[in-house]
Order: C-alpha cells, then structure tokens, then sequence
C-alpha cells in the first residue's frame, strides 16, 4: 500500500471520496471497520484493534465493504482502492466493530487512576513491515475530575490504546458526536443505518435525536423497529414522537401495540393530535380510511391563488401533499363542509395571485371514498397520474387525502425496506434481547 501517510485519525477520514486507480469515484467513506482481537482479565486489551476494511456509501446509498487490502492509498483528501469492489450490502461479523458507530462516543476507564473520559476519535497507524493498519490512540475527552485537582472535565488528550478500557466493552454509549456527524443525512438514510444496528445502539441513537428527527425516521423504519423503539421510551416522549409524526403513520404504529398501550400513548397526546388518530384508527386496515392523511391542504373557495401558494410553500409539507389543494365549504377542518373539488400546484403557477381557487377547480376528478379499497385507489391515481386525492365520507365530506407515497407504503412487500435487489440484507426476524 503506497500512501502519504502513516498514521491518521478516524474522524477525518469520514466523508472523503473513494476512487479507483483510474479516479472514478466509487463512493464516500461512511465508517471503519475494526477487529477487536480480545482483551486480559483487567480489561486491558491484549492486542491493538486491526482495521480490516471501509464502510463505503456507494450509488443508490447502498453501504460495501471495502476491504484493507484493496486499498492502495489513504491521504487526508481522498482514498484510492483497486477498485474491485463486492457490491454486497455490508454486513458485521463476529467481532468487527463499526469505529464511528460503535466506539465514537463510549465511556473508557483511564488505567493511570484519573477518572472516564469520552472516545471523540481513534488513530490508524500502518505497519511497515506488514502494512496492516491498527488501531494505535484514542483522542478522548475527560468525563469527571479525578486524580487531583489538575485533572479538569472537559480536558482533552491523546492516549495509548492501552491506556484505557476497552472501549466496545463499554456499558452505555452516547450517540452525540454520531448524530452530529448525520444531522444532514435524509430521514430514510438514517433509517437505513438505524436497522443495520444492534437493538441496544439503535435505542442510544433514538435517545439523542431530537422529538421532530425521531418521528422522521421511525416514519421510514420497518414496523418492527418502530415498535421497539416506541416501547423501550418513556410514555411521554413517545407521545410526543407520536405527535410529531403524521397521522396515518401514527396510526399505523399505534395499530402495531397492544389496546391498552396504544391507548395509554393516546390519553398522553395532544388532544387535537390524538382525535386525528383516533379517527384513523377507525377505519378497517386497507381502507381508503386507514391510509390517508387527514390534514391535507383544504381551502374555501374564495380563498386566494396568493393564500393557496403561501400554504403550499410550508415546508413540513410532504411534496405529494403538496402537490395541490382541496377545495371545500366551511368548516375546513376534517370533516370539512361539502366538497367543491380539487386544483393542482401547476394550475395555481398559471394564475394571478388575486385569482380565486374555486374558479379553477377541476371538476373532472372525483374524490374516493374512505371505504374504497387500496386497489381502487391505486386505480384512480394510476388513471389519472395524480400523486394526490381527495377523501370523502358518505355525506360528501373531506375527511383526508391519499398521496401515492401512502399507497406504494401498502402495496410494497412487507420487507421493501430492508431488501435490496431480492437479496436479504439480514436474517429474518432481528431480535431485540
């Protein structure tokens, strides 16, 4: 391995690009995967961590493993390898261990007697003779005071890896630093790395997330995730979760626990946030009822082109419900007054703000109704290529729409989240112990 350098700490490696020797690029660096090669009976590790390859983030966001030994160079802007990579989803083994994921973060004991101290990054040193790169020193930050009254929280410093505990054998480990490093990842890629984790990291990263990020990303985990991580917190912050997210998908979540439970988060929710769901939970699963979303946009008539693209423009906003407004008479809560009919984002483009919307509805489409089936409503939008459609009662009454991310959510199989290209990516059934 030819590379401009010997040693380099973890931290600034990730996120670099990953090219081959002909510099394409094949991805971006995600983490480093060590191997913990075993430890005395005082907790000290009897060998140095061997890194035996890269977590790379390729196209499509899929996560390979790159090995060590296809690597031909490592410097602090870039990562050459001899670009003959397995496309393979990345799976652990054994005793590997995720470095960002699994050791950033964690509580180590200071063998020279002076108290904890947080692991904020690791340096990876080469060998000469072998050319393995090992895990070599911890930059850590202290945790407490100990040792005298030199010893200062917060003070930070690089030590010898044998200087310290073993960091994986760590109780509970923080997820700060990781969750900064993911604060611009898209919900569904963090979703994605979430259940690639073991259950005890997954509920140490929902912990640190904040209320409105959680409910994003439990929205794009596979129901079992979600009802794991929903049941290991406490009922008030998962209420609070609960009401962050949309309503159909609180639903669903709610659908997945016990009555007792499901209604003990309910009485903990805001009143106005538990009646949506409430009347979500109503209706017979696969129903028109069941999936939609019951606060689209719905305007009066007389509303304005001006007031219809300013509610548009809010950006909680899913771009499927976004993509027109609903026209009704008052009330416009759900259930609205009757139903006038629907008009689209582009047609609202075209017209001057003064304009008002109940002159251009489109009275071509019909709503469905919430008993209809999925099937039917998959028709409708398939028909029409609507991304977006009205919900009516049987008094002709709004009571929500459905968007087509609704509807590919139920048509899809059960495990389309966790599947990629017809191979699994885990064993069926994760355990949580």
């Amino acid at each position: 391995m030819s590379s401009n350098i010997d040693k380099i700490f973890i931290a600034r490696l990730i996120g670099l690009d990953v090219f081959d020797p002909l510099g394409d690029r094949l991805g971006r660096l995600r983490d480093v995967v060590v191997l913990m090669r075993g430890s005395s009976r005082y907790g000290r590790s009897s060998q140095r961590p061997l890194v035996v390859g890269l977590v790379v983030e390729v196209l499509g966001k899929k996560r390979v493993f790159v090995p060590m030994t296809r690597v031909t160079s490592i410097d602090a802007e870039k990562i050459i390898s001899t670009g003959l990579v397995n496309l393979r989803r990345f799976e652990q083994r054994g005793a590997e261990t995720l470095a960002v994921g699994e050791v950033f973060d964690r509580t180590v004991v200071l063998r020279d007697g002076s108290g904890s101290a947080t692991v904020e990054d690791m340096a990876m040193e080469r060998k000469r003779n072998t050319g393995d790169w090992l895990i070599t020193q911890l930059f850590v930050r202290r945790t407490g005071t100990g040792g005298g009254l030199m010893r200062r929280r917060n003070e930070t410093l690089i030590i010898d890896w044998e200087d310290a505990g073993d960091p994986s054998a760590a109780g509970h480990q923080p997820a700060t630093q990781w969750v900064a490093s993911h604060e611009e990842q898209q919900p569904a890629d963090l979703a994605d790395e979430l259940h690639d984790m073991s259950a005890k990291r997954m509920l140490e990263i929902a912990h640190e997330l904040q209320d409105d990020r959680l409910a994003d990303v439990l929205e794009e985990l596979p129901e079992e995730d979600q009802v794991y991580i929903l049941t290991n917190m406490e009922p008030d912050r998962a209420a609070t979760v609960l009401e962050e997210m949309e309503p159909d998908d609180a639903a669903d979540l709610l659908n997945e626990l016990p009555d007792a439970q499901a209604e003990g988060l309910l009485a903990l929710m805001q009143p106005e946030d538990a009646e949506d769901v409430r009347r979500l939970l109503e209706y017979e699963e696969g129903t028109a009822g069941s999936l939609m979303t019951p606060v689209p946009i719905i305007l009066p008539p007389e509303a304005t082109v001006a007031e219809a693209l300013a509610h548009i423009r809010q950006e909680e906003l899913s771009p499927a419900v976004a993509a027109a407004v609903i026209v009704s008479r008052p009330p416009l809560e759900t259930p609205t007054g009757k139903y006038l009919g629907m008009v689209h984002t582009q047609k609202l483009l075209r017209y001057p703000p003064p304009e008002a919307v109940g002159n251009l509805i489109d009275r071509s489409l019909e709503p469905v109704s919430d008993l209809a089936s999925l099937q039917d409503v998959a028709r409708e939008l398939a028909t029409y290529d609507l991304t977006i459609i009205p919900v009516v009662n049987d008094h002709d009454r709004v009571v929500g729409a459905i968007t087509i991310d609704d509807v590919l959510d139920a048509l899809l199989p059960d495990d389309w989240r966790t599947a990629d290209d017809g191979t699994p990516i885990r064993k069926v059934g994760k355990r949580y112990e």
